[in-house]
């Protein structure tokens, strides 16, 4: 039993749980220098393990109690706290592009920008719970942006620059629970304690590429015994993540095909082969073998030369479709004569840019006791599972939000923003909500009203206002009130630009300003109607002259006269742009017809000359019979038809008249004034063809002149005796 605690030594106990074994480390930071007290190793008994995923948490288990074990006799310290981490072949990478489109013209903040970024990573989410059925909870591990697009074109910042529609294409990175939740159960079976729990490509990081190289971009490839982890790094953290199921275990399978031996006695000439000109084996069939690492080598080409180009695939594809400055490989399955090599020419890279990193990369770690473990590649990760430790970041840490306790993980950039994105809070919520659009149509194209934007989110941290990029750490309590939404969207018609046009009609010989008018679904309406939802506004390129005539205070009178470009018009009759218009008397129409003639007395004169000649003609045509006597049973008045001096200006004003004939209704047409013998153009009733020994007519009961006056609604009878 060990006599020593933990806690009370302040050591720090690292596990690298792999598919093949697990790899303890114990020791201490001390000045900038990781001291490392104890290692110890243990192979599974079973393949308990596959892909990095635990299949057999008791088995796990049992292998993990006695690395623990082993580590307790060299140091003589109780273990019962340790720092793990996940596989990076158990991460899922989603490649997502997510566009946004702005109603009007648009200036882009860093919260527009987050806004995108957060859409893009819930889209990408949304696509990969969509081919998940587990229905098991997933971490946010990071995302990188691979482009943002400005109107189609890609742009390095968006910030500042006016837009209509932008895009962002990234990856986003997300880590099981069950994962996760099996690597505590395995370490609860050991006896521990979870203190710390990373991600393995990230403790690789820690060791195999210093601080001063991670702002360049960069490729770490950690090739373990069931598949290979590959992260990129850029601008001092990581981007994306990677996983191919090509490792250790493929090239031991050949080995063991090759030499006919079972998978461990291959795994072991595998090893020997890396360090040793010549291996001897025995084969399944009891024989003694030797081979040479050259025919190792031969063997294991084309496999090798295939684990390179899918690895320089997967980097290439999350680099955003580029080659990396250069790659760093760590883990067993990296020493396989060729890989290196390999690696380089795929890239199109310098052999100098792509390292096997072993020994040469643990300058800052200090080696208590020397005993016998190699300090190659194999250990990158669980010295960097401790560091990480010391890092505080690039762990799983436990905050409230909203009274929810809710695991994170965090990259060392964690925000409010990103609690609020792992526990699904709404992003809407977050920003100030605009009300509601209003929606309806001007002269048949759809038109908006943006809503007023509402109150933002109140965010308090540990008690203390607080904002979505507030930075967060172990243990803080998020509050957030959501953000309210404003007033919805509203217009009146006066606001619509076309209707604040004006257009020019001709009036009277002026010039003048005509204002427009809108019908809303049909209806005129006020330049004050406040606009619904779905209306149907028409801005009309009219007026009609009656709104012309109320425009400048002209009374319309049954004695106006309107003309619309020199047409007699009504007060409904559209007035179009450009057109002209003259509201005039009667007695206006009178003047203007008389301004062409010499002199009003010379006018009436003709006119009552001629028409007199032409009722006489007619009369006389009436009177007579087929043999030439005058039979009528009334004489024809011969003598001047007597009018007064304003007779013949009515002609100007020719109207219908509407008489009864023989019980049917009769117009008349084309004159002013209209006497009894112009029924005679209106009616059948042939004077050239008698049908009896005289004519007969009769005016409202009695015997005409014929040259007597009729008025509207007179009743007429006229036939043959």
């Amino acid at each position: 039993m060990a006599s020593l605690e933990q806690k009370d030594q302040k050591v720090v106990f690292g596990l690298d749980i792999g598919t093949r074994s697990v790899v303890g480390t114990v020791g201490y930071m001390k000045e900038g220098k990781f001291n490392v007290i104890a290692q110890a190793v243990e192979k599974h008994q079973t393949r308990a393990m596959l892909d990095g995923q635990i299949h057999d948490i008791g088995k796990v288990g049992m292998t993990i109690k006695m690395v623990k074990e082993a580590l307790e006799q060299q140091t003589d310290i109780h273990l019962t706290d340790v720092c793990i981490a996940a596989a990076g072949r158990v991460l899922k990478t989603v490649r997502t592009t997510y566009d946004y489109e702005y109603q009007d013209s648009h200036d882009i903040t860093d919260e527009d920008i987050y806004n995108l970024d957060s859409g893009a990573v819930e889209k990408a989410y949304a696509e990969f719970i969509s081919k998940n059925t587990s229905g098991l909870k997933f971490y946010l591990v990071g995302y990188s942006v691979m482009h943002y697009y400005l109107d189609g074109y890609q742009i390095a910042n968006l910030e500042g620059h006016n837009a209509g529609k932008v895009s962002v294409e990234l990856i986003a990175t997300f880590l099981p629970d069950d994962c996760v939740d099996g690597l505590y159960k395995a370490c609860e079976r050991a006896g521990l304690m979870v203190a710390n729990l990373t991600l393995e490509p990230i403790a690789a990081m820690m060791v195999a590429i210093p601080e001063r190289f991670r702002m360049l971009n960069l490729a770490l490839i950690d090739v373990g015994a069931g598949t290979s982890d590959i992260c990129v790094t850029d601008d001092g953290s990581i981007t994306a993540y990677g996983m191919l199921p090509l490792a250790g275990d493929d090239i031991t399978e050949i080995i063991a095909q090759y030499c006919l031996v079972d998978f461990n006695s291959a795994d072991e000439i595998k090893i020997a082969a890396s360090h040793s000109e010549k291996v001897d084996y025995v084969d399944i069939m009891g024989l003694k073998k030797t081979i040479t690492a050259k025919e190792i080598a031969k063997v294991i080409k084309p496999k090798v030369d295939e684990m390179a180009k899918k690895a320089v695939e997967e980097i290439k594809r999350l680099n955003g479709d580029k080659a990396v400055s250069a790659v760093f490989v760590v883990g067993g399955g990296g020493c396989v004569p060729g890989y290196v090599k390999a690696i380089a020419r795929e890239m199109d890279i310098s052999e100098e840019r792509v390292a096997l990193r072993g020994e040469e990369v643990m300058k800052d770690i200090v080696f208590l006791n020397n005993n016998g473990i190699e300090k190659n590649s194999l250990i990158v990760t669980p010295l960097g599972i401790c560091i990480s430790y010391y890092e505080e970041a690039n762990n799983f840490i436990f905050v409230s939000f909203n009274g929810t306790q809710t695991k994170i993980y965090d990259n060392g950039k964690l925000q409010i923003v990103d609690a609020a994105m792992q526990v699904a809070f709404p992003n809407e919520d977050l920003f100030p909500k605009r009300g509601e659009e209003l929606r309806f149509t001007v002269n048949g194209k759809e038109r908006t009203s943006r809503g007023e934007p509402g109150e933002a989110a109140v965010i308090t941290l540990n008690g203390k206002p607080a904002d979505i990029h507030t930075k967060i750490h172990a243990n803080d309590i998020i509050d957030v009130t959501p953000s309210t939404a404003g007033a919805p969207g509203k217009a009146v018609i006066e606001s619509i630009p076309e209707f604040k046009t004006k257009f020019n009609v001709n009036v009277d010989g002026k010039k003048i300003e005509a204002s427009r008018y809108a019908t809303v679904n049909g209806q005129l309406q006020t330049p004050l109607y406040s606009i619904q939802p779905g209306d149907e506004v028409k801005v009309l390129d009219y007026n009609t002259a009656a709104q012309i005539a109320e425009l400048l205070d002209i009374e319309l009178t049954e004695d106006t006269v309107i003309m619309v470009n020199n047409e007699r018009g009504d007060k409904d009759t559209p007035v179009y742009e450009n057109f002209k218009v003259e509201f005039k008397s009667q007695d206006d129409m009178i003047m203007d017809y008389y301004k062409d003639y010499p002199s009003a007395d010379e006018v009436a004169i003709s006119q009552e000359n001629e028409e007199v000649i032409e009722n006489e003609e007619k009369a006389a045509k009436i009177a007579t019979n087929s043999n030439g006597q005058l039979t009528l049973d009334s004489p024809v008045d011969t003598g001047t038809y007597e009018n007064d001096e304003t007779e013949p200006v009515k002609n100007i004003l020719a109207h219908d008249l509407h008489v009864v004939v023989n019980n049917d209704p009769v117009t008349l047409h084309g004159k002013a004034d209209y006497v009894f013998v112009d029924v005679f153009d209106a009616i059948d009733f042939d004077l050239s063809k008698p049908q009896g020994r005289s004519v007969v007519t009769i005016l409202n009961g009695s015997t005409p002149d014929y040259l007597q006056t009729i008025k509207e609604g007179d009743k007429i009878e006229v036939y043959w005796k």
